[in-house]
């Protein structure tokens, strides 16, 4: 072969290898994402009754920032902005506005609240702006046939109720049911979800229902009402505010039901100690996360490197919360979602890589639980442990409840 038919075809070869790569090598960026920056939003409770939920984006903010100190995500910094919406929904309209048209955000992640996400979910739909990992807990967020950009993160409520319905029916097959509730799709869900495990025996088992909006002062009547009812078992589909003052009333009343409460209120620090630690004793719940309160996590490599980032980055923080755990896995979801994404940062591609989650663990989830989504199922969290609280911490019942 001659000198210059050798050139030839490794000119020809070459190219041949540059065509076949250009989508390896190509950027794709909608807004809020460049070479050195990705932009995302959120909507949270700073003020009003629920900011207690604060907390969560407190610690998600520190996250990036140490993220950040340590190179970003592909080499791109995480610019989180979370702005207070007091949990009013028109609030959360004129701040999510404010995201997507004039902050131009890539995407909204971790918002707070069902009532508050409802009233974007539309406007960002026909936007095709992704609605990630929504702290909500009503069904309704998994349904990508009609909302294809809305994803939740935390178990559904519903599923919740299940769980606290089915221990009763394994444990106090005689069990006569109270149940607050908020009024809106949150508690309507978990509701929903007690009277499906039950069957045919619900209307015979729930003595007692109350609802209570979360505008309102307290549930202290709805507590004295549901007591007179004479009913032996609580369950609280309540937020933290709320079921704190539920514990603390019916304990004060002499009312000592076995009692229910869900995931979003097992805080110590944020709901128990508020309600009084003796007030709390017996109280049973869910869990995904590691409980703060637990012995058992002191020596996990994943609780000691939590421990070190609150005490480096977000100080002013309560280690005995448990809400800070759940900020810090919720985090680290999103950033491992964006580093999936590589360079394709688009608004489509981001959904994309949501909706193929297989097996995904992030820190402090329990063993066992990992994060699985598919493009017909929206539903991360699908697996709980339950619990329950001894006066001091909250210890680990029985194995896996598959929902």
């Amino acid at each position: 072969m001659t000198e210059a038919r050798q050139w030839l075809l490794a000119s020809v070869l070459l190219l041949s290898f540059a065509f076949d790569r250009p989508a390896a090598a190509e950027k794709k960026y909608d807004p809020g994402a460049s070479d050195g920056e990705i932009k995302i939003g959120q909507t949270m409770p700073y003020s009003g009754p629920l900011s207690a939920a604060s907390v969560i984006a407190k610690v998600e903010l520190a996250y990036f920032r140490r993220l950040n100190e340590n190179g970003g995500v592909n080499g791109r910094r995480i610019n989180l902005i979370s702005l207070d919406d007091a949990y009013s929904p028109p609030k959360t309209v004129e701040q999510t506005r404010r995201l997507v048209e004039q902050e131009q955000v890539l995407a909204l992640m971790g918002s707070f609240g069902s009532a508050t996400n409802a009233a974007v979910q539309k406007y960002l739909t026909a936007r095709r702006v992704p609605q990630l990992f929504l702290l909500a807990g009503s069904s309704r967020w998994n349904d990508p046939a009609h909302f294809p950009w809305t994803m939740a993160l935390v178990p559904p409520t519903r599923n919740e109720g299940k769980a606290h319905a089915g221990y009763v029916l394994r444990t106090k097959p005689t069990a006569r049911v109270a149940i607050l509730y908020q009024d809106d799709d949150y508690g309507r869900d978990y509701m929903q979800g007690v009277e499906e495990r039950f069957g045919p025996e619900a209307a015979q088992r729930i003595v007692a229902t109350a609802t209570y909006l979360p505008t309102d002062p307290t549930v202290d009547s709805q507590i004295i009402t549901l007591q007179a009812s004479g009913a032996d078992t609580l369950f609280l589909a309540a937020t933290p505010k709320f079921t704190a003052q539920a514990l603390r009333k019916a304990f004060d009343l002499g009312w000592h039901p076995l009692r229910f409460i869900t995931l979003v209120s097992t805080s110590v620090a944020g709901v128990l100690e508020p309600a009084g630690l003796e007030r709390a004793t017996g109280v049973m719940s869910g869990a995904t996360f590691k409980s703060v309160s637990d012995p058992q996590w002191r020596g996990d490599p994943e609780y000691r490197d939590w421990l070190a980032f609150m005490r480096d980055y977000y100080p002013e923080g309560d280690v005995a919360d448990q809400l800070a755990v759940n900020g810090y896995g919720y985090a680290a979801l999103f950033a491992e979602v964006l580093r999936r994404c590589g360079d394709d940062l688009t608004r489509a591609h981001v959904m994309e890589v949501a909706t193929h989650l297989d097996g995904v663990h992030v820190p402090m989830l329990l063993p066992g639980i990992s994060l699985n989504t598919s493009p017909s199922d929206f539903n991360p969290l699908k697996q709980i442990r339950l619990q329950r609280f001894d006066g001091r911490m909250w210890q680990l019942l029985e194995g896996l409840i598959e929902q």
